[in-house]
């Protein structure tokens, strides 16, 4: 007698079923644990978040709360004038044109494959790397960013990361290990570098560097939605321009925070607490929940627990 057996069910453990995946992404961002969505942010909404970064830079706006970084090789130079002395800003949540970027519809579509419908914004960035002075300072070390946040579960966290201009090897692509997010969040300190590292620029002790590899060469627009636990940076800018993406980390409603005392995150929670004293004047006691809290902004949906 022939054994009766059911339908085959093809379950998918980090991605969910809104119908707007293909079985193809789903099945991708599985194994690989990224997916790239191209031509998603238009031009004219790029020129409009370059023109408001270079309105920040030449201080025309004042922002609350947000961070400007500056490169380690830059900061210990003579004065740099406007975007040039900037690497970075973060925190932008206050800026009503750059938030625009984390609320776009097409964005936020994707990000409901990954965290449901109550999305929180957690974390915001402009990433502007710099040519590289010949010390290879502006390389990112490969990292996890699940590091850096005092919220849970990981799968339902996910980071939007979009290009600016076209992004490749000559001017520091994101190298991502596929499949990584698979595993554990591991001890991260800062790299030996010559050349010296940029503030908060952790990377994975003891990173595997036979693993296999892969250069996220992207074009003006393109946008990669990738897990927390993914191990990822970027390589030197070897050209003469400065390279430009904008990202946010998106969070489900449903997530909670945690303490990250006794843990391998402990070391993020005191140097953030550092940061807050001199940015931002805060004497008193600060946890990495704290900075969150302020940081995090409801962008569809309930906020629950965050």
């Amino acid at each position: 007698m022939e054994a009766c057996s059911g339908p085959v069910v093809n379950r998918m453990s980090y991605t969910l079923d809104n119908n707007l995946l293909t079985p193809a992404q789903r099945h991708f961002y599985e194994e690989n644990g990224y997916l790239v969505i191209k031509n998603l942010v238009s031009d004219e909404d790029i020129e409009r978040f370059r023109d408001e970064f270079e309105r920040i830079c030449r201080r025309d706006v004042k922002v609350p709360g947000l961070l400007i970084m500056r490169d380690v090789s830059i900061a210990k130079s003579e004065f740099v004038p406007d975007e040039k002395a900037v690497m970075k800003i973060q925190d932008f949540q206050e800026d009503d044109e750059l938030f625009r970027y984390c609320t776009l519809p097409q964005i936020i579509k994707y990000v409901e494959c990954f965290t449901g419908p109550d999305i929180l914004a957690m974390h915001t960035m402009l990433i502007n790397k710099p040519p590289d002075p010949g010390k290879k300072s502006s390389r990112h070390p490969m990292h996890q960013d699940l590091h850096f946040f005092p919220f849970r579960p990981a799968d339902l966290i996910v980071c939007a990361w979009t290009a600016m201009e076209k992004i490749d090897r000559s001017n520091g692509c994101l190298v991502v290990l596929p499949g990584t997010y698979k595993g554990s969040l591991k001890q991260h300190d800062y790299p030996e570098w010559e050349g010296g590292v940029n503030k908060l620029y952790h990377g994975v002790r003891d990173c595997d560097k036979s693993a296999p590899r892969l250069h996220l060469a992207m074009e003006k627009g393109d946008t990669v939605f990738f897990h927390p636990l993914l191990i990822h940076g970027s390589g030197m800018n070897r050209t003469d321009g400065f390279r430009k993406a904008i990202a946010c980390h998106y969070a489900s409603g449903d997530c909670h925070y945690i303490d990250v005392k006794g843990t391998t995150q402990e070391n993020v929670e005191r140097e953030v607490a550092e940061i807050a004293k001199t940015e931002y004047d805060i004497h008193s006691p600060v946890i990495l929940k704290d900075i969150w809290a302020f940081r995090s902004r409801l962008v569809k949906g309930e906020r629950r627990n965050l």
